[in-house]
């Protein structure tokens, strides 16, 4: 089977890490997926922030999110304790910014799982980004001027497995 395909078939979201953190040199390969993801009209208009799993700001954004859904004493963080994670934004100016990301992010959980990595793609603090605290968020992370959060993704080494998701082809695809 070709070796894209079988990644893609193999790939699920991890919920647990190992402690040990990436090596430049995964964390390189891993950033350098997104970047080579495709925008539209090629303007390449997406960010990358690289945030160690203790940076003070996750903490920060995991209480402001817990906060917005009335959540206390989660079982874990947003990121289950990651030992690295990717915010990615784009220039709110752009109608497919996140579009954009989704396929940035999309590649990079490819590229790790093809690298036996666990990877996390991370949704959940939208509101977070995007509430009150949108401003200070944004200049904490150092995001670019004008641009927004889209999505995230945790990366560390498996300390669980998963088996990926099923679904219904059925109930899911209509062809025409």
């Amino acid at each position: 089977m070709n070796k894209v395909i079988e990644t893609i078939k193999e790939r699920s979201s991890t919920r647990g890490y190992m402690v040990e953190p990436l090596t430049k040199e995964e964390l390189d390969i891993l950033l350098h997926a997104g970047l080579q993801a495709p925008t539209a009209a090629n303007r390449q208009e997406i960010h990358f922030t690289v945030l160690s799993g203790s940076h003070p700001i996750l903490q920060e954004l995991e209480e402001e999110k817990n906060r917005l859904r009335q959540i206390t004493d989660p079982p874990h963080n947003f990121y289950y304790e990651a030992p690295t994670v990717v915010i990615i934004s784009a220039d709110s100016a752009n109608k497919w910014g996140s579009l954009d990301a989704g396929i940035a992010v999309e590649n990079m959980a490819l590229a790790a799982e093809a690298l036996g990595l666990g990877n996390l793609i991370i949704g959940c603090i939208l509101d977070a980004m995007s509430g009150d605290k949108k401003a200070y968020f944004s200049d904490a992370l150092r995001l670019p001027p004008s641009y927004e959060y889209k999505i995230a993704i945790a990366f560390g080494h498996k300390a669980v497995t998963k088996e990926p998701h099923t679904y219904d082809a059925e109930a899911q695809i209509t062809i025409l």
